[in-house]
């Protein structure tokens, strides 16, 4: 299994990863998200008949359109709907330009910048994707600027514009975002998105650069400072709203955890427990909140602890299978964090390939860093509170 992620290396230098192939929690119950509402397995027919792809290919969703919308207009509070490709990539659609020019992007907890293709762009992942014309845009302005941003799973290189980006209907004028004159490498060539928009915190941003979110702030475009994020595993119904909270979207109380590092969304982490034995995070340790990566990742001697608690066998390319028959009866693994339990279950933390064969979504990273990533956020509502520093998790609908 190729290992695959989002997110740019920060103060700490760690290079991210995480896994474009499907993993995740069980289909949510049903429930009455205004913002989310849950689509039908349609996705699950298409995959069986290996249409997925050209579904995709074919059909551009504008769920906002679809379903009611969670909040009424004139609030400050807008809501992003995000495609699921597979549980691997959330992405929804932003404009630049005017008159706007459409783009696919993963909106990243993991990185701060804005970037999307450039028409000259001669990498082979540019000319499978939509890319954008300046000379096509009346509000378009050049800076002379150049940017570089690594991933850990791909990287691109370009130049820095200006111009209006709209994002889940708010008008954000004058904004510097990334154009990319190359993306080396295969990674960026197969995803269905076209760019990323980070909404790290602005020292993980290219150096000058704004995010998009703190210049929807500054513009005074949001009710609250803050951001909060759906996941479901539906092909459809998955969103980002910015500045408010979906009480429909989860249930139980919002426990508010402090930011430790202000790069990317980092908190303090407890310990990690199976089967009430803590297996690894000894002592505490430091994880991110990361919508831009699927698994849950960490360094390998506690990610081998959990493998080995679940009773799960690495497979030649470093990917862990466990039998689908024992899934019913595997244990949660419990985050601890500020003395809260979070419990994941295996129906979360695993999935089906196909017949037989079962993995385990936990994966090894460099670094000291835990990656808490799409497998946890579909459990758990996730509010990124700028305002005050801190991250709110919830359980999710």
């Amino acid at each position: 299994m190729e290992s695959l992620g989002l997110g740019s290396s920060g103060e700490h230098g760690v290079p991210r990863r995480g896994s474009w192939e499907a993993l995740g929690d069980s289909s949510p119950p049903p429930g009455d998200c205004g913002s989310c509402v849950l689509g039908k397995k349609l996705r699950d027919v298409l995959r069986e008949k290996d249409l997925l792809h050209q579904f995709f290919q074919q059909h551009h969703y504008d769920i906002g359109a679809k379903f009611p919308h969670a909040f009424p207009n004139g609030t400050g509070v807008a809501t992003e709907p995000l495609l699921n490709a597979l549980d691997v990539e959330y992405y929804g659609t932003i404009s630049i330009g005017t008159p706007p020019q459409n783009f696919s992007v993963v909106f990243d907890t993991g990185s701060s910048d804005l970037w999307v293709p450039l028409v000259s762009c001669p990498s082979l992942a540019c000319q499978t994707h939509r890319v954008f014309d300046p000379s096509q845009s009346s509000s378009y302005k050049s800076t002379g600027l150049s940017l570089s941003v690594h991933y850990g799973t791909g990287e691109m290189e370009g130049i820095v514009g200006s111009d209006t980006i709209t994002v889940a209907s708010l008008v954000d004028t004058n904004q510097l975002f990334g154009l990319s004159t190359a993306e080396p490498g295969r990674f960026f060539v197969h995803v269905q998105f076209d760019g990323i928009l980070g909404l790290g915190y602005p020292n993980l941003a290219a150096d000058g650069i704004t995010p998009v979110f703190d210049n929807l702030v500054n513009q005074s475009l949001l009710q609250e400072n803050l951001f909060s994020v759906y996941l479901s595993r539906e092909a459809a119904g998955s969103v980002v709203i910015f500045g408010g909270i979906d009480e429909s979207c989860f249930t139980g109380p919002i426990h508010w955890i402090p930011v430790s590092y202000q790069g990317y969304w980092q908190i303090s982490m407890d310990s990690i427990i199976v089967s009430s034995q803590e297996v690894a995070c000894a002592g505490g340790c430091q994880a991110i909140i990361d919508t831009g990566t699927s698994l849950v990742a960490g360094p390998p001697s506690g990610i081998r602890s959990i493998q080995s608690a679940l009773g799960a066998r690495q497979g030649e390319y470093g990917e862990h299978s466990v039998n689908c028959s024992s899934i019913p009866a595997m244990p949660d693994v419990i985050f601890v964090i500020d003395r809260v339990q979070y419990p994941v279950s295996a129906l979360a933390y695993t999935e089906q390939h196909n017949e037989g064969s079962c993995m385990s979504s936990f994966q090894d990273t460099s670094g000291d860093l835990w990656i808490l990533g799409d497998v946890f956020i579909r459990v758990y509502y996730s509010i990124f509170d700028r305002a005050n520093n801190r991250v709110g998790l919830a359980k999710a609908v």
